[in-house]
């Protein structure tokens, strides 16, 4: 971000750590969790560490807007008027995992609910232990772009940048949306393992029991 001049990138969304240990309510660290799942090809065990307040500060500068996952874990974050509250349909009542998360907005529009099960569907390669539906950042960039009054269809050449993809979520949302997407992901396997599922679910990729990935063709 310091190689970027003030105000680059239109939005900044971002959820990072939030650096309680990744602890589940079973005492169970989520990045061991995901890691025996992965079967250690990823050195997972250290997603959990929170970043530091020139992170915060750098995010502010690079971009005009942010959307900031978790800002209750984080007490140096100002007030703010628009603050985003997912509530997740598919956990019950005293279930370990939380029923709703809270993000941060640099936004003057009113507050926000968005309503959705964290559980993906789609398919079941589920690898990252706190992957955010991608329908949630469609949601997110449209409550961005209404607040701001900004389109992307109207000759604007609107940049997001998520400086923790994870599993790239955001970035599919981003795509269909016609958004000029940047990101970064420290974790090499989280980065691979996510631009397959960029591909899979945006240029029609198909993943075989092997692994392999063919291009899924058109009949029409």
């Amino acid at each position: 971000m310091r190689t970027l001049p003030d105000g680059f990138f239109h939005l900044a969304v971002a959820d990072p750590p939030y650096g309680f240990g990744g602890v589940a309510a079973d005492g169970v660290r989520f990045g061991e969790r995901f890691r025996r799942y992965n079967q250690g090809d990823s050195d997972m065990n250290r997603w959990d560490t929170a970043p530091d307040a020139d992170f915060f500060r750098e995010l502010a500068r690079v971009s005009q807007h942010q959307i900031i996952w978790g800002a209750n874990f984080f007490p140096q974050m100002p007030p703010c008027k628009c603050f985003i509250t997912w509530v997740k349909t598919n956990i019950p009542d005293g279930f370990s995992m939380a029923q709703a998360e809270y993000a941060w907005t640099s936004l003057s529009c009113n507050a926000r609910v968005w309503h959705g099960s964290s559980a993906r569907t789609k398919d079941g390669d589920h690898f990252h232990p706190t992957e955010k539906p991608v329908a949630l950042y469609r949601w997110l960039f449209d409550v961005w772009m209404q607040a701001t009054q900004q389109r992307a269809d109207a000759g604007q050449s609107l940049r997001v940048f998520d400086p923790m993809m994870g599993s790239q979520s955001s970035r599919i949302a981003a795509h269909s949306l016609g958004l000029d997407y940047y990101g970064c992901e420290l974790d090499a396997e989280y980065f691979r393992r996510g631009c397959l599922r960029y591909e899979r679910e945006t240029a029609g990729l198909i993943t075989q029991s092997d692994g392999q990935t063919i291009q899924q063709l058109s009949l029409f």
